[in-house]
């Protein structure tokens, strides 16, 4: 299952007048009865939700005071999640009339329009506090204190992860938290704003609403909402046309192939670090050490210990950890056999808590080799999120090539790997000719839609890319050739440039002359261009080269401030 949480708003959304419906709570009994969990997450203030909703034992934790507060109903047990008010704020409010005035553990609340005086007040005493509106209520709270912290807490309380998350609610304040599901509903009386950037609208208000989304929830787990959830969407790379490339980051099986040394490993560590970026919890099989410095990874296993199960299995409790398996402890005869454990006692954890997002298996033809036949139980049906990188895609299990719904091709003849997967899975040759990819180039097929065709692409740059890069030309040693030479006008001049640090050193001492003549030439951004290799730099210093009203003076600052901004160049 994709989602395993449902959290819902309650008034206006599960309540209608404050009250939940008998039908609506048996709608309730079947998504826990399914083995999914309910939060509850609401601006109410605990006593009073415990007074007007008595069966709240129905959810597994509940966030009020729009956020403040965790309740865990089993238990009963309370937890503030920021300060209390201070008396001077509330004696002020008193003192000035506000009503109705309410008072929570954690949160302040009233009506409109008495958000004027609420306002005045925080200034006047110097208090950091935010003002937040629900329709007609006034909600103030301390600052970065909203539901989206509060839900953020409590799926974290369950070993829960956002992403495995659908969220309902119908008010301003409801933005916060379904922003951070995966999945965000509004019911069809919901103010304008929570309409317009849900992922889908219930066709029916409040609780009939949640009834609804619960029938999706139950019959298909959402999937009919998939295609929206563009915005968890995960970049691989562009067109040539400079289109985004971009892939679902749950229901997809990725195979990376290519010869050794076609750079695979920038293709999966790029792929990675936006996994990372977005939050989706990733283990990766390495049985060679390539990932041991992947930075946000804790690793399990060395060359001079085995990788243990159990502790790979703690360390992925953890929705935020993510992990390395280093496999160069087994030999490599044994490291089928040991996955074979593994896999099925994580995909109880991906059953359980639908993570991790993501399995990447380095040298998955050593792992999972031809002659591999796992037992049912090793090798579900609903085998998904795994990105599968090989030399050696022909030498890979057939029941694991058959789930592969995205072929990636790197190095010389990448068309060859495409016509070997349909070959291996005896299915028809998708159109492909010859082709010869650049180095950042990649040839991609979706295999899983009907009658595509491949195509190449330029893979997204990565954070070690762009570091090296500008180390690279920031420090680095350029050879003659791509040099910046400072001659000046009458050519008198011979000073070099291998690097941005010598060109920014170089330019605060030629004299003015020396620097307009080549700016005038455009031969900066030239340089920036052609041998830097950045565009960026490049177009910005050629719009300082075309304006004619700057002095000397202001250019050189200008071009300076741009290479500043972009790479870090050492003092010297």
């Amino acid at each position: 299952m994709r989602y395993l949480t449902l959290a819902c708003d309650y008034d206006g959304t599960l309540a209608r007048d404050g009250r939940v419906s008998s039908e609506t709570l048996t709608k309730l009994e079947e998504v826990k009865a399914s083995g999914r969990r309910l939060l509850l997450v609401t601006g109410r203030e605990l006593t009073d939700l415990l007074y007007v909703f008595p069966q709240i034992s129905i959810f597994d934790r509940v966030v009020a005071e729009n956020g403040a507060l965790m309740y865990t109903p089993a238990t009963r047990e309370e937890k503030l999640l920021a300060a209390p008010p201070s008396q001077e704020f509330v004696s002020a409010l008193v003192a000035k009339g506000v009503q109705p005035l309410s008072v929570g553990k954690v949160i302040v609340a009233t009506e409109h329009p008495n958000e004027t005086i609420v306002l005045e007040t925080i200034r006047d005493l110097g208090l950091e506090l935010q003002v937040i509106f629900n329709k007609g209520s006034v909600m103030i709270l301390p600052t970065g204190i909203n539901k989206a912290t509060g839900l953020t807490i409590a799926l974290r309380d369950m070993g829960l992860s956002p992403h495995n998350a659908v969220g309902v609610g119908d008010a301003e304040n409801d933005h916060a938290f379904l922003t951070l599901c995966e999945c965000s509903i509004a019911v069809e009386d919901a103010v304008p704003m929570l309409k317009d950037t849900a992922d889908f609208v219930a066709s029916h208000g409040n609780g009939q609403g949640v009834a609804e989304l619960i029938d999706r929830l139950l019959s298909h787990d959402m999937r009919d909402v998939d295609a929206r959830l563009t915005r968890h969407h995960i970049l691989l790379g562009e067109r040539e046309d400079g289109s985004e490339v971009l892939v679902s980051p749950y229901r997809v099986n990725i195979l990376l192939a290519g010869t050794s040394g076609s750079g695979k490993s920038t293709v999966a560590t790029g792929f990675l670090e936006r996994l990372s970026e977005a939050k989706y919890q990733f283990c990766i099989f390495d049985p060679e050490g390539d990932y041991e410095n992947f930075e946000g990874v804790v690793t399990n296993g060395s060359a001079q210990k085995e990788p243990n199960i159990q502790e790979i299995l703690q360390l992925l409790e953890n929705p935020e950890q993510n992990l390395v398996v280093n496999l160069l402890g087994i030999k490599l005869e044994n490291r089928p056999g040991f996955f074979a454990e593994l896999l099925p006692r994580i995909q109880e954890l991906r059953v359980r808590t639908g993570r991790p997002h993501w399995m990447v298996i380095d040298e998955a033809h050593h792992l999972m080799p031809v002659s591999w036949d796992p037992a049912p139980s090793v090798l579900p049906n609903d085998l998904y999120g795994m990105l599968f990188i090989t030399v050696h895609p022909d030498r890979i299990a057939p029941a694991i090539l058959s789930t592969v719904d995205l072929v990636l091709a790197k190095g010389e003849a990448p068309e060859e790997i495409i016509k070997g997967v349909t070959q291996e899975l005896e299915e028809a040759l998708p159109q492909v000719e010859h082709i010869e990819l650049d180095t950042d180039e990649i040839l991609i097929w979706f295999r899983e839609q009907k009658n595509s065709t491949p195509f190449r692409m330029k893979a997204a740059t990565t954070r070690s890319e762009r570091k090296r890069h500008r180390r690279k030309y920031a420090e680095g040693e350029l050879p003659p050739e791509l040099s910046f030479y400072f001659r000046g006008p009458d050519q008198k001049l011979n000073l070099r440039a291998q690097n941005l640090a010598l060109f920014v050193q170089l330019a605060d001492g030629v004299d003015d002359d020396t620097w307009m003549y080549h700016l005038r030439r455009g031969e900066y951004s030239h340089w920036m261009r052609d041998v830097i290799k950045d565009e960026i730099l490049a177009s910005e210093i050629a719009g300082i080269e075309a304006r004619e009203d700057l002095s000397a003076a202001q250019s050189r600052a200008l071009v300076k401030d741009a290479i500043e901004q972009l790479y870090i160049v050492p003092s010297r």
